[in-house]
């Protein structure tokens, strides 16, 4: 029997016995869930004296052996094909390419070498996922999905869910040279993965996030575990980061800018009972130099009070790349420090004198 499409057809002529199988959305059970599928499909069968083969990167097959000596084997299209007796059915051949290019997941399943039939396993896109990668992309971060499953397949899934690039067929060591690629291109690279073939590139990545119902080793080897399983968090992640980085770098060029431009403001007024020629370098005119110690100690208290918001909400990040939002916030807080010290030092001077403290 094939799925493909949600109906059923006949292969190599097999009958239920032989292949116990159903449609089965991908992540609604626990463990593989395409052998979940099956034994759910099967739960009619005597499972007496079954010995289950668990699926590995190496094999990309799992299957069973049972009792009389049959072996049952389920896997990759390529790897299946290759073990059979006799070269494949056109029907199978044409189940499996029918699945694929619907974005589903083709696992052939053979009995003995013989082909029984194609499970079709369907990845479902959340809705909204098309929107958060543009989110991404507009943070100017390039996603790239890496599957196991076959390029038709693979290319369907990402045009629907509309990640930037794609590798299929990816095994453990693939993920872990893709990733040392971009990090030798100096890139700082995040991983979000659940499978305990994902582990190596999740401890390679410069972030590695792994989802909290994924295996343990995957979650050992991340640097930090999604309590929602959501691939999309990164963009929190970034966010946050980008966000605290930026506040630093907010506050540090406004202070770096406010430190120069207040002692350019005073320094002239210091000095200008020792050095007249510093008249022209006055352009202030601060009071007197007592004056203007005084007016720059207030200011100095009354910047720290006015900073202390930002120091705490942080400053609003937005999707952008970086050339933007150095420009911005160096023409916001670059040029606010240089401002704010001529602006406060010489309106507190004016109310200084105009109480008489000086």
């Amino acid at each position: 029997m094939a799925g493909v499409g949600g109906e059923r057809a006949r292969v190599g002529g097999s009958g239920p016995a032989g292949l116990a199988g159903r449609r089965h959305r991908r992540g609604a059970l626990d463990r593989r869930p395409g052998d979940r599928a099956l034994w759910r499909g099967a739960e009619s069968l005597d499972r007496t004296g079954m010995v289950f083969q668990p699926f590995t990167a190496q094999s990309r097959m799992s299957g069973v052996d049972l009792p009389d000596g049959s072996a049952i084997r389920k896997g990759a299209p390529d790897r299946l094909l290759a073990l059979l007796a006799e070269p494949a059915p056109r029907d199978l051949i044409r189940a499996v390419e029918k699945v694929a290019k619907e974005g589903g997941t083709p696992l052939v399943v053979a009995r003995d070498r013989r082909p029984l039939g194609v499970v079709d396993l369907k990845d479902i896109v959340k809705p909204g996922l098309r929107e958060r990668f543009q989110t991404l992309r507009r943070m100017g971060i390039k996603t790239v999905m890496v599957t196991g499953d076959n390029p038709l397949t693979a290319a369907a899934i990402a045009a629907e869910a509309g990640v930037d690039d794609f590798l299929a067929e990816a095994t453990p060591e693939r993920k872990l040279e893709l990733i040392r690629e971009y990090q030798g291109d100096g890139r700082l690279v995040a991983m979000c993965g659940d499978g305990a073939n994902d582990a190596p590139a999740l401890a390679q990545a410069d972030v590695g996030v792994a989802m909290n119902t994924g295996t343990q080793a995957a979650r050992e080897a991340g640097n930090m575990i999604d309590l929602d399983s959501d691939p999309t968090k990164l963009i929190e992640i970034v966010m946050i980061g980008k966000q605290l980085l930026m506040s630093r770098g907010a506050l540090t060029t406004f202070s770096i800018a406010n430190d120069v431009a207040k002692y350019f403001a005073i320094l002239p007024a210091l000095f200008l009972p020792a050095l007249p020629q510093l008249q022209g370098l006055n352009i202030m005119g601060l009071h007197s130099p007592e004056s203007a110690i005084l007016s720059a100690l207030i200011f100095n208290a009354l910047i720290i009070i006015a900073l202390v918001p930002l120091a705490l909400k942080g400053v609003r990040y937005r999707p952008a790349p970086a050339s933007v939002l150095l420009a911005r916030h160096g023409l916001l807080y670059g040029g606010g420090g240089l401002i704010a010290p001529f602006l406060g030092i010489k309106l507190i001077d004016v109310v200084v004198v105009a109480v008489g403290l000086v």
